[in-house]
């Protein structure tokens, strides 16, 4: 009997688990609240493992403040390291599997070629290095996992790109987006679909596996997309990331080779702009 356990469940990602599973017809997955499902707490962790006894266990629970990250190392290690590798213990003691969501930001990304799962990690950022030390702590911990590296996240839900710049986009005549920073969009949805089918695959081709939208952009072609499908008269202007000092250093290119995931699952990739008209779509249908 498979049983899915959701932690991390009310944020993006999340949300759109539990869309996609509605629509399934999934019921054996459960969301669990931040307060029953801390993944720091492992007396709050015993309790959910020995409740549910879960087949598989998704986490979703992330520090992801990229730029706040540089300031706060501590917390940001302790939810992306030391969580992920309290999940990977429980898994292990309840025969689970993990499914752990990781980031393009474990890669430097100076070299302009698509990042297979075998490219040498070599972080950034504190958020990078952090997530990075994850997957580390997991693969030493468990065999049965699933480490889905994901790219420029956004949905409906929760805070991301798409919704900044819509809203940015209904006050402004004028926004400057770098366009020196290249990657793929990937729609929360689709992740979703990717995630439930691996589990209901019962493959066992547990491992490190690359997950993003199809196609290349960068964030100032990303911007106009959003402007253009959305209807938003806004001038668009490209700025270098010279120009745009963070605190944070991300990533100059950093697309996702996805050959291993669409082989394994026989998983059909979305192109990043028909995803990113569906979700805009969605968003002016809930106004």
């Amino acid at each position: 009997m498979q049983n899915i356990i959701v932690f991390g469940a009310s944020g993006q990602l999340g949300n759109c688990l539990k869309k996609v599973a509605g629509e399934r017809k999934i019921d054996y997955i459960h969301f669990l609240p931040e307060e029953e499902a801390d993944i720091l707490r492992d007396d709050l962790l015993d309790i959910v493992f020995e409740k549910y006894k879960p087949t598989f266990a998704i986490n979703c629970a992330a520090y992801t403040a990229v730029d706040k990250a540089e300031d706060e190392v501590d917390l940001a290690r302790a939810i992306n390291k030391t969580g992920a590798a309290n999940l990977a213990r429980h898994c292990k003691a309840y025969g689970a599997t993990l499914v752990q969501i990781s980031t393009d930001f474990i890669f430097k990304g100076d070299v302009a070629l698509p990042l297979t799962e075998e490219a040498i990690a070599e972080p950034i950022s504190v958020y990078g290095l952090t997530k990075l030390e994850g997957e580390q702590a997991i693969a030493e911990i468990l065999d049965e996992h699933y480490t889905i590296r994901t790219s420029w996240l956004y949905s409906e839900y929760g805070n991301n790109f798409v919704k900044t710049m819509l809203r940015l986009g209904a006050d402004r005549d004028e926004l400057k987006v770098i366009a020196d920073q290249v990657g793929t969009p990937t729609y929360a949805i689709d992740l979703a679909e990717a995630i439930l089918t691996i589990i209901t695959a019962g493959k066992k081709a547990y491992g490190i596996y690359h997950y993003s939208n199809e196609g290349v952009t960068s964030w100032y072609d990303f911007a106009k997309g959003i402007f253009d499908i959305s209807g938003t008269d806004v001038k668009v202007l490209p700025i270098r990331t010279s120009e745009y000092p963070t605190n944070a250093q991300r990533p100059a290119y950093s697309v996702l080779d996805k050959a291993k995931i669409k082989a394994t699952f026989n998983i059909e990739i979305p192109y990043w702009r028909d995803s990113l008209k569906a979700c805009i779509k969605k968003l002016a249908a809930a106004q």
